[in-house]
């Protein structure tokens, strides 16, 4: 059964309710934490594991995702603080099993190895186990539209990987898509800005209940593109708003 997402007048409470702390800045170094952007679009950074192993005491870096590209035990004594919003890890169709039982103390995103014998197989591995599946919007589109029609109905949510501001666009459309019962793969080719921008706030709160975050390396520039589009207001002559 598909969710109604109606569409209305632009007007309501929080009118960047679709895109509040979407936005997860990749940072694959300690440079890249110290420049990592600041807007209501953005959420907590994307931190590599180890990056966050070879951080020296003293630094607190706040509320974190983590990208588990080594053993989490290595993580364990480690100096530095932070608080783990999620874990995002890496698996093939050997491995996808064996990530859905690590244990963790924060919810667990699982980024498949998508082929065409296997997508649909892994993805109902992944959300049985109660993780959350996670796609790149490099992806084909009909894997991206099988992924978004399994977690549309699943409790588990999905996450995503974006290259520059029209995937995020393609895939809050997608999303938005699969919610409706509308064609996926036509949403992704083609986002409609102007739909997106006019959702009412119980349909952006049923999208971002299934959309948990997008990673990307350049959150400067897709916020730019969110603002052309309605989503997010411009920074204002003080500067980025402060994240919450």
């Amino acid at each position: 059964m598909s969710v109604p997402l109606t569409l209305g007048v632009p007007h309501r409470p929080d009118p960047q309710a679709l895109v509040a702390g979407l936005l997860h800045q990749r940072c694959r170094s300690v440079d890249d934490l110290d420049e990592r952007h600041i807007a209501l679009s953005a959420g907590p950074p994307v931190v590599a594991a180890s990056v966050l192993a070879a951080l020296p005491s003293g630094i607190d870096l706040g509320r974190i995702v983590v990208d588990l590209d080594i053993d989490p035990e290595e993580l364990r004594g480690g100096s530095a603080a932070y608080e783990v919003v999620r874990f995002h890890v890496d698996a093939d169709n050997e491995t996808v099993e064996e990530a859905t039982r690590l244990r963790l103390p924060s919810p667990l995103v699982i980024f498949p190895e998508l082929t065409d014998a296997s997508v649909m197989d892994l993805v109902t591995v992944i959300v049985d186990a109660h993780r959350t599946p996670g796609f790149a919007a490099s992806a084909s589109p009909r894997h991206i539209a099988d992924i978004l029609a399994v977690v549309a109905h699943a409790d588990v949510g999905v996450c995503a990987r974006a290259r520059n501001g029209h995937d995020v666009l393609a895939i809050l459309s997608a999303t938005v898509a699969a919610l409706r019962g509308d064609d996926i793969q036509t949403a992704l080719s083609d986002p409609d800005r102007d739909s997106l921008a006019v959702l009412r706030p119980e349909a952006a709160e049923a999208v971002r209940t299934v959309l948990l975050g997008i990673e990307i390396d350049d959150a400067a520039s897709a916020h730019r593109e969110l603002v052309t589009a309605q989503l997010v207001r411009p920074f204002s002559a003080d500067g980025p708003p402060p994240t919450t």
